[in-house]
């Protein structure tokens, strides 16, 4: 047995990716993304080993990302730091980069932000649940994967806090649930219990976990407070456990009912889920509340990414009252 283990051949470049996302616990999401852009650096070089190949490889696959791909300069600093993660965490390689490659400068943008009214009529558009999903991104500032990732534990409806696990940048925070949605949210719960009680009575009703809580709490994945507050609609089997598991509503089913929803409205503005946060954070602003109080409730690391909202209030330009509109009548 000895002798049969140390022949056993090294894993494939993928699964060492694989392993080592999951060793620093990178999200699901993640991983897809950073094997996703390796196994496509390597087909364009040919199916070299990237041990193989140097910095000037590295760079030739980022040009031809933005100069015939047309990726859009976050898409292409993804696949940036999918190479250094390669060549620095799984491989074990120093790797020499051209100046200026590996971080293009991102272009700032505008966010598309709605008015209030705009809001409240492209809610009025959206089928359940798809409507309490978009009054959460716009109530309480969710990413759309952060609210679909919601467990029926992050819900505390006693005290209108909803937690946020491993938002981006991998940080948990509190924000608040407004109060119109209190009902309806305690309406989904209760939707959500009966399907797992369903689900749990034909031998299902388990969900995924973060993989070291999988390990320590071995029937976790089966109790009522991991299940998901928006899941899916059926089951499927879980390649790693074997067991019909549900997991949570996808977020392609969402976009296309809020574009559908804009669409219907009559809005004009080339609105998307995002939208709604923008929205929220922007209408905070304009109400008064301090943009630190606004960064924590969105979880942005530096306050220079919530500043981006002074430029967006309906106030004119940078919140100055033209003289135009001091003219005597």
């Amino acid at each position: 047995m000895s002798s049969h283990r140390s022949h056993a051949r090294p894993p494939k470049l993928l699964e060492q990716v694989r392993r080592a996302c999951r060793a620093r616990q990178f999200s699901r999401r993640t991983e897809e993304a950073y094997t996703g852009w390796i196994r496509r650096y390597v087909l364009f070089h040919r199916k070299q080993h990237p041990a193989n190949l140097t910095g000037e490889a590295v760079a030739a696959f980022l040009t031809h990302l933005a100069d015939e791909r047309k990726v859009s300069t976050s898409t292409q600093n993804q696949a940036a730091s999918s190479l250094l993660f390669l060549y620095r965490d799984v491989l074990d390689l120093p790797i020499d980069l051209p100046h200026g490659v590996l971080r293009p400068k991102k272009q700032r943008r505008l966010p598309i932000v709605l008015t209030r009214g705009e809001v409240a009529i492209i809610l009025d558009e959206l089928p359940r649940p798809h409507r309490l999903i978009a009054s959460l991104l716009y109530g309480s500032g969710l990413r759309l994967l952060e609210a679909l990732q919601l467990r029926v534990k992050d819900v505390d409806l006693e005290r209108r806090e909803l937690t946020v696990r491993r938002g981006k940048g991998g940080h948990d925070r509190l924000t608040m649930i407004p109060a119109t949605l209190c009902s309806e949210l305690q309406r989904q719960l209760n939707i959500v219990r009966r399907q797992h009680d369903r689900d749990v009575a034909e031998g299902a009703g388990w969900v995924r976990l973060p993989a070291a809580l999988a390990a320590k709490y071995a029937n976790a994945a089966r109790e009522l407070a991991w299940q998901y507050v928006f899941p899916a609609a059926r089951t499927h089997i879980d390649s790693a456990t074997g067991r019909p598991t549900r997991h949570h509503l996808h977020e392609t089913a969402v976009q296309r009912a809020v574009t559908q929803a804009v669409r219907n409205a009559g809005v004009s503005k080339r609105a998307t889920c995002h939208s709604f946060r923008h929205s929220f954070a922007t209408h905070l602003l304009e109400d008064g509340y301090d943009i630190r109080t606004i960064q924590e409730l969105l979880g942005h690391r530096s306050v220079k990414t919530t500043m981006i909202y002074t430029h967006v209030l309906n106030r004119g330009g940078r919140g100055v009252r033209s003289p135009l509109d001091s003219l005597p009548g």
